[in-house]
């Protein structure tokens, strides 16, 4: 668990001082960029859906399933 805490405050440490904009470059960066990336961007998600309502949840997780739905309807698997 010490490094999975490690990672986190690292994560942490490298965009807490960071503007907005910043932080807009910094999430829009890693979006489609090297899968190492991934832990950052799920730190910052973590600490977006902790702060976010019941209702907003609500809508992130309609927005991953409807996406998740899309993707298989534009890209159906072989047959």
């Amino acid at each position: 668990m010490k490094v999975t805490l490690d990672l986190r405050q690292a994560i942490i440490k490298r965009v807490q001082d960071k503007s907005g904009e910043e932080l807009n470059g910094v999430i829009t960066d890693s979006i489609g960029g090297d899968d190492r990336a991934l832990p950052g961007l799920g730190v910052l998600f973590e600490m977006i859906w902790e702060d976010s309502t019941t209702d907003d949840q609500n809508k992130m997780v309609q927005t991953l399933y409807n996406h998740l739905h899309n993707m298989e309807t534009a890209n159906p698997s072989p047959s």
